[in-house]
């Protein structure tokens, strides 16, 4: 009588263990299908479905012993008209440029959350950032906002005091500004509803994002769709 009883035991392990396995063709974890991470150990996707999305996932992920792991995710929204190719972009478009980005500061109407390495500019009445494309300041931070910089082609920081609360400067058209491609793309609080062209999340997740962060450890951010030209496996 022991014999069958084993066997069942044995095909009732078997069959948990199947239950229990991830399928084979479960892909790995969002950085290993990058093109690139940006070499650093902490990285932060923003992943929408289509180019036409205005909503998507943030996902920000770090390296333990040796591999990737999320460190948390949110809900994310995207520019009013969706995501365009960062290295044709237009200014002006309302579109969140895709691509892998550096992360140079973080800036705020409110303080730093408690933990935050990163640095972090406080906004003034001063605070200001050039969109002006014949400024010399064009894609800048400038405080005060000099006179070759219009007022009417610069954000006033300080105006926006939900989306602005908290926030990182994302790189793009940053080191080597293009006249023309934009300026100002940053990661924000969220506001009403779509974006101007930046990514934004719920405030609790943004000032867990700060206080995550940490400089030495090389932070980027990858932009893009699930799938086809823009996808952001392919940057």
């Amino acid at each position: 009588m022991r014999r069958p009883l084993l066997t069942l035991a044995v095909l009732l392990t078997l069959a948990t263990g199947s239950l229990g396995a991830a399928p084979a063709d479960t892909p790995p974890p969002l950085p290993y299908r990058l093109a690139d991470t940006g070499g650093g150990s902490q990285l932060i996707t923003a992943e929408a479905p289509d180019p036409a999305s205005t909503t998507g996932t943030v996902t920000w992920w770090e390296r333990r012993g040796g591999r990737w792991a999320e460190a948390g995710s949110a809900p994310a929204r995207f520019g009013a008209n969706g995501l365009a190719e960062g290295a044709t972009r237009e200014q002006g478009t309302s579109t969140t440029p895709t691509g892998l980005y550096d992360l140079p500061y973080a800036f705020g109407i409110e303080d730093a959350p408690a933990g935050t390495r990163y640095p972090y500019r406080k906004v003034t009445e001063d605070s200001w950032w050039c969109q002006d494309n014949a400024s010399r300041a064009y894609n800048r931070w400038v405080e005060p906002r000099p006179d070759h910089c219009r007022a009417d082609e610069a954000e006033h920081l300080v105006a926006y005091g939900t989306q602005y609360a908290r926030a990182l400067v994302i790189g793009f058209n940053y080191d080597r500004p293009v006249r023309g491609r934009g300026a100002g793309i940053f990661l924000h609080v969220n506001g009403r509803g779509a974006t101007a062209g930046c990514v934004s999340v719920p405030a609790d997740a943004m000032a867990e994002i700060l206080a995550w962060v940490r400089p030495e450890r090389r932070p980027h951010i990858a932009v893009g769709t699930s799938s086809g030209p823009t996808a952001i496996t392919r940057y």
